[in-house]
């Protein structure tokens, strides 16, 4: 599996995994962070993200659980290079994204905005501190 910024050119295939029209994601492609996952040619999932003010907001995230795990990676690392925190919504239907924010050491924080009635699951992931890098412990 390869993981790649998006080109415009993924729009199609990022429509089908989404079932947005394909402009929108083009649009999307231009106007966020987009990294795709690649597998053999062909596009398995993506996570977009754009960063305001200390968070990284993950705005799609697409793909199986283990994929999307993979994929969170990517705005984790640039929000540790930049001491920022990272946050991430979930519908409380999808069990993949839960799962993946989980093991991306994502802290659940409570419930997010609903969305067209859709309840949301409100994920946060912060960087370690300097004590904490590399130990896994406090000092």
């Amino acid at each position: 599996m390869n993981v790649r910024d998006a080109v415009e050119a993924d729009a199609d295939r990022l429509a089908a995994l989404t079932g947005s029209p394909t402009d929108v994601m083009r649009n999307l492609i231009h106007d966020r962070t987009v990294r795709v996952a690649d597998a053999d040619g062909t596009v398995e999932g993506f996570v977009s993200y754009d960063a305001e003010n200390a968070t990284v907001h993950v705005t799609q995230l697409e793909g199986g659980a283990e994929l999307c795990e993979t994929l969170l990676a990517e705005p984790t690392r640039f929000a540790a290079r930049e001491d920022m925190t990272v946050e991430l919504l979930a519908m409380e239907a999808d069990d993949a994204t839960q799962a993946a924010a989980e093991r991306a050491a994502f802290e659940r924080c409570g419930p997010g905005p609903r969305f067209d009635g859709t309840a949301t699951i409100k994920y946060r992931w912060e960087p370690e501190s300097e004590t904490e890098a590399g130990t896994g412990t406090t000092a």
